[in-house]
């Protein structure tokens, strides 16, 4: 495997309000085989706070074990605000399509995966790829930056009832503009450009309610975009693999019987790669 920490900024390039935080892409590539594979962006959950370190590098190693190659991007968080943490995914695919070659990823083979306001995140770039915004960026050619899938996992998708206030604060500001909370409302910006999908989620979240992720899967069925639903009875917010994997020492955060969605999403890759 090679596994190393890139600055996708150069210090000049990065204008964050945060000027110490560097976004960060840390690689697992696998190395057993001359074959291209397809890849998985990992985005991590925190509220746009920060990054789960749940969220992150076990989810990788599970994505290896599915002989993907996996990334993780610690993506811009508060104080810095829309769009930049957009602008950190939109470099970390054009890092990764770059060295496509020298890593053997298919460049048309790779999914974004995004938990809670990572899953916001990921949803952003498969609805936004194409936003003026994100097309001045170095080495960005039209589409560099589009996911050929998303995968989402208990994701934050409204600004609007049923949001997550605080995500959506860290993302915004206190002042935002209904314009702007509409922008980053993923429900009204699923169109015919919007990858594949798969959605997982619990009914009793009580933290992101599951009306985010029934929203977003709304939107996909009218706008003819396949996808994958899958909403488990139980399970608290944050469950991540919901293994010990993940548990971080809390029992609440194992769960067997929601654990069966990283066999489900295997199954589902393998189906649209």
């Amino acid at each position: 495997m090679v596994h190393k920490t890139i600055k996708i900024w150069d210090d000049k390039e990065y204008f964050g309000a945060d000027s110490n935080y560097i976004p960060k892409l840390d690689t697992y590539v696998l190395k057993d085989s001359d074959e291209s594979k397809g890849a998985v962006l990992i985005l991590p959950g925190g509220g746009y706070a920060g990054c789960s370190w749940r969220e992150a590098e076990p989810v990788a190693v599970w994505a290896n074990s599915c002989n993907y190659h996996a990334f993780v991007l610690y993506y811009s968080v508060a104080p810095n605000r829309h769009p930049q943490p957009l602008l950190d995914v939109t470099r970390a695919m054009c890092i990764i399509r770059d060295n496509a070659k020298e890593w053997n990823v298919d460049p048309e083979k790779i999914a974004v995966c995004g938990f809670s306001a990572g899953g916001h995140l990921a949803a952003s770039i498969g609805n936004l790829w194409d936003a003026p915004y994100l097309q001045e960026i170095k080495n960005m050619d039209k589409g560099k930056n589009k996911p050929n899938a998303l995968i989402l996992g208990y994701p934050v998708i409204t600004g609007k009832e049923k949001s997550h206030g605080g995500s959506f604060k860290n993302l915004l500001g206190d002042n935002a503009s209904q314009e702007l909370i509409d922008e980053l409302s993923l429900e009204n910006k699923v169109s015919e450009k919007t990858p594949p999908t798969f959605l997982w989620s619990t009914f009793d979240d009580m933290a992101v309610p599951v009306e985010n992720t029934l929203l977003f899967a709304s939107a996909l069925r009218k706008n003819n975009i396949p996808f994958e639903l899958h909403i488990f009875p139980e399970g608290n917010h944050g469950l991540s693999l919901a293994t010990k994997q993940t548990y971080d020492g809390n029992p609440r955060f194992i769960k067997p019987e929601v654990s069966v969605w990283t066999k489900l999403c295997k199954q589902w890759l393998e189906g649209i790669f």
